[in-house]
């Protein structure tokens, strides 16, 4: 048995099983309700049940008044629903919808994915927590004033950490700092989530989803976004690098593959060693996309890499198969300013 909740004004639904909160329910089925803390203390995810019935939970004192409740208002991150629902809310439907903090955060832990990729899991405080849309990411605040900006690569719906994946880059200062200097419980200032690379929910085209080196991050969070959501849109993941060592999460995609029935993966390498026994594809991962898809007038592609890559991919795919420019989504990274993902 499940709740059917249905958003005023927008009319959007969701549904809830027993026991679980309104706001986890809805995030996981990609509906972007606002929130803070997602444990009662600050309030930003309150709003009025119109009709229904509904457990508020715990929550801080002062975060909900008596005489809110008394005019029907909940936290919903707290509030477990009781009956069917019809409650009113703002649904962060855009990036420019979801609030832009700085927060302080530790570096929870470190792990070497490949030789020149550090995975970092930042912690935020236990009060705070980071709304954001896939596909976006945060900036790194250091202390000179200069920023340093890496996508997300997890899912909304798994913020109790963030994941960033650092690419080390030679000269680089800060990346520099990550691989020699940095060590786990470090604290970090972060600003985000910034950005509109997002996934568009409410087409219904078939998707492709381009990633070169750490590019892969943001499109790690788009994918498993949809298939925690259960979505049944047809997702495509070719995924270039320059060596094995570069497709630092192959098995990750391998499962994704082996679990979701509507989603492939492509693995496609520029530089294969003779005698390597590389299985995959080899040369551009964009010309392995015009190779399997001549016509991509129906479908929509989420790019993400080196400025290079992206503008190649823009060109060759709209003028050689057909793809129409409001259905080609990017992040380029800047490497030489190290400004995405470095």
């Amino acid at each position: 048995m499940t709740y059917r909740i249905t958003l005023s004004p927008g009319g959007q639904q969701f549904e809830v099983e027993p026991g679980n909160t309104l706001l986890r329910a809805a995030l996981a089925a990609g509906v972007h309700l606002p929130y803070g803390c997602r444990n009662g203390a600050c309030g930003a995810c309150k709003g009025r049940v119109q009709s229904g019935q509904v457990d508020r939970g715990y929550f801080m004192e002062g975060a909900l008044s008596e005489e809110e409740i008394a005019r029907g208002y909940a936290l919903f991150c707290c509030a477990r629903p009781l009956s069917d629902l019809v409650i009113e809310s703002r649904v962060a439907a855009a990036s420019r919808d979801l609030p832009v903090k700085q927060l302080p955060c530790r570096v929870q832990k470190m792990v070497l994915l490949a030789p020149d990729v550090m995975q970092l899991l930042l912690k935020l405080p236990s009060t705070e927590r980071l709304q954001f849309l896939p596909g976006q990411y945060i900036d790194i605040l250091l202390k000179d004033g200069r920023r340093r900006s890496f996508s997300i690569a997890n899912a909304p719906q798994d913020d109790a950490l963030l994941e960033l994946h650092v690419r080390r880059v030679p000269g680089g200062q800060f990346t520099g700092h990550v691989f020699e200097g940095m060590r786990e419980r470090d604290i970090l200032r972060i600003e985000g989530p910034l950005g509109t690379f997002c996934w568009r929910e409410e087409s219904p085209k078939p998707a492709i989803l381009l990633a070169g080196g750490t590019g892969f991050a943001p499109i790690k969070a788009m994918i498993e976004d949809a298939l925690q959501r259960q979505t049944t849109r047809p997702m495509w993941l070719y995924w270039g690098a320059r060596d094995r060592n570069g497709l630092y999460m192959h098995d990750r995609a391998l499962g994704w593959v082996a679990s979701h029935s509507d989603f492939r993966y492509v693995p496609v390498l520029s530089e294969v060693p003779a005698g390597l026994g590389w299985p995959g594809r080899s040369g551009l991962v964009h010309h392995a996309v015009m190779a399997d898809y001549p016509d991509l007038s129906g479908h929509q592609v989420y790019a993400c890499g080196a400025p290079a890559m992206i503008e190649a991919a823009r060109h060759d795919l709209r003028t050689a198969c057909g793809l129409k420019e409001e259905d080609f989504f990017a992040d380029a990274f800047t490497f030489a300013a190290e400004s995405v993902n470095p």
